[in-house]
């Protein structure tokens, strides 16, 4: 396992900009718009780690901005933890086995999401291409949020 990135949900984009990059000396390493979500992702990393999160996207900060004005109550501007894994469907597999809720199955064989006991998403990523999609997972459907 692999960690990869924490999620922030942020109300306004050049604030936080400001705050995360001029004020604590993180850097901008990539960014993604996205016209049809209506949201922009901006990572973030520590100068000590920008190589690293360069060449492995990770371990970075993930601010998401929404285009349409959203007020953040319940802890919801923070998103999720994010880990790369070796086998989504053998991990999904261990955490169900053991109680977890899987609350965004595996069903692209690429990415799913649980809850910490506590309530944290925790999204998890397949490691290299997407598995083939499998049952129980490919017809699962989602249970509650993430």
């Amino acid at each position: 396992m692999q960690y990869l990135h924490t999620m922030v949900r942020v109300s306004d984009l050049d604030a936080s900009l400001h705050f995360y990059c001029d004020l604590l000396g993180l850097k901008e390493v990539r960014r993604k718009e996205n016209d049809k979500g209506r949201f922009t992702l901006v990572f973030l990393a520590a100068p000590f780690d920008e190589a690293r999160s360069t060449r492995l996207t990770a371990p970075e900060l993930e601010l998401t901005y929404n285009w349409d004005p959203e007020e953040y109550t319940g802890g919801r501007n923070f998103g999720h933890l994010a880990y790369r894994v070796d086998d989504i469907y053998a991990l999904c597999q261990k955490l169900q086995d053991n109680g977890v809720t899987i609350n965004r199955p595996p069903r692209d064989g690429h990415m799913a999401f649980v809850k910490s006991p506590d309530g944290i998403s925790v999204e998890l990523l397949q490691k290299g291409d997407a598995l083939s999609p499998q049952e129980p997972w490919a017809s699962m459907e989602n249970t509650g949020s993430w």
